[in-house]
Order: C-alpha cells, then structure tokens, then sequence
C-alpha cells in the first residue's frame, strides 16, 4: 500500500491555511454563524419565527445557514445573536 499523501497540522484557522486575506475575519464569522444556528435549532425556530422573534429578515437567516456570510459585518452578527438573548464575549489574544 503506498500513502502518496502528507498529513500537515492546521493552524486552527482554515481561512488562514488557505491564504484568505481577512483569515481572522472570516473564521469569526463562522464561529458566530454556527453560534445563531446552535441558538435556532436548539430553540426549534424556523427563519420566519427567527424573524417574528428578532425582527431579522428571513432572508438573512437562510443566508447564515447556508453560510453566505460574505454581506455579514461581526457586530450584525453580534446584534443578531443579542437578538435572540444569547451574550457574546470577545476576547483578544
């Protein structure tokens, strides 16, 4: 059996691993977007009730579950998860 491949380690950034140029940027929106969608499944609520509950469009719901975060600033995200009565810590390190 011959392995022709090389395992390399992450840096724990995968934006950053594959040279995206706002790497931190990018990974904390995901965090954040997997953070609101923790929050909705966990509470069962679909993008319309998200938005009856947060006055958040629908649409940009299903923007954040299909992980179309390019239009997302992080304190929209920060907003949106203030919304839904989740607390955000930042820390900077």
């Amino acid at each position: 059996m011959n392995n022709d491949f090389e395992l390399i380690r992450g840096s724990g950034n995968m934006f950053r691993d594959f040279g995206r140029v706002n790497a931190g940027v990018e990974q904390t929106r995901a965090i954040l977007a997997a953070e609101i969608i923790r929050t909705l499944n966990e509470r069962g609520l679909s993008t319309r009730a998200a938005e009856k509950l947060t006055g958040v469009s629908h649409s940009e719901f299903s923007r954040i579950r299909n992980a179309r975060l390019e239009r997302f600033t992080l304190d929209r995200m920060i907003a949106i998860l203030g919304k839904l009565d989740e607390d955000v810590e930042v820390s900077v390190t």
